[in-house]
């Protein structure tokens, strides 16, 4: 069992505090990819960072951003290490993470969709409720909630969103895809 001291708890706070550079209504906390904080003394400290996905480029931008306030409350030496096991889930996002996301106008990604393997559909790309059983809960439209929404494109402003429309509001918005 990993004990965390009070120094450590409150280092994670400060380092979890830092807004993602893609999504800045979120915090790395929020977003669920600060792990863990190991304190070497009182100005030491290594701060382990789970990247959403590999090949994530916002990664060297959120470890200056975390060594910058963590420099900031009095930690001279800051060390940030990218751990890939375990992995990075969206189902690590925070539910004030998911609230912040919605009131953003992004949905936010399903729950409990993330564990096994990933489905690829070459069908229709429009989702109407009331699917079959196996299929996962509907895209709702950030907007007016409507679970009757269409995928317009795979990929939006960001590899970790897809563009998807409201067929109810008509109102294009971005989902979070689940990993």
């Amino acid at each position: 069992m990993v004990t965390t001291t009070p120094l450590e708890e409150q280092l994670l706070e400060l380092a979890g505090s830092v807004p993602d550079p893609e999504l800045p209504v979120l915090t790395l906390r929020e977003l669920g990819v600060v792990r863990a904080v190991r304190a070497h003394g009182t100005d030491s400290v290594e701060v382990d960072l789970t990247p959403t996905y590999t090949g994530c480029p916002a990664v060297e931008v959120m470890s200056l951003d975390i060594e910058r306030v963590l420099r900031e409350h009095g930690v001279r030496e800051v060390t940030v290490r990218r751990v890939l096991a375990p992995a990075w889930s969206t189902d690590d996002i925070t539910d004030e993470g998911r609230r912040k996301l919605r009131e953003f106008g992004i949905a936010p990604p399903r729950t409990g969709t993330a564990a096994g393997p990933v489905r690829v559909e070459l069908g229709p790309t429009r989702t109407r409720g009331g699917g079959p059983a196996d299929e996962p809960e509907p895209v709702r439209c950030p907007h007016c909630g409507s679970p009757e929404t269409e995928l317009l494109s795979r990929f939006s402003s960001t590899a970790c969103k897809a563009l998807r429309r409201c067929l109810a509001c008509r109102e294009p918005f971005d989902h979070f895809k689940e990993l």
